[in-house]
């Protein structure tokens, strides 16, 4: 049976290139030091990641009738509290 999924925060919002890369930067520097906190208006959720999260990269394309076809990359950090990391090694 699958667990029910709970939105704890979204944000969507129109940016130009420079912007965008310039906020994954920032993004990628917090996953490196292990804390991500992210704010909107009075909403604000603070993640403590691990050593290992799995990385999902997924592209799309949605047809989305008279505006065309939307395109999406989209990049997802998956994680569970209590997951010790590590790497399988064989000996």
């Amino acid at each position: 049976m699958m667990g029910k999924e709970t939105r704890l925060f979204k944000s969507e919002e129109r940016k130009n290139r420079s912007e965008v890369s310039e906020f994954l930067h920032q993004l990628a520097d917090k996953i490196s030091k292990g804390q991500v906190v992210l704010s909107q208006g009075q909403e604000e959720i603070t993640l403590q990641l691990p050593q290992s999260l799995v990385l999902e990269v997924q592209v799309e394309d949605e047809d989305k009738g008279a505006r065309g076809i939307q395109h999406s990359l989209e990049v997802e950090l998956k994680w569970y509290d209590n997951d010790q990391g590590g790497t399988l090694k064989l000996k």
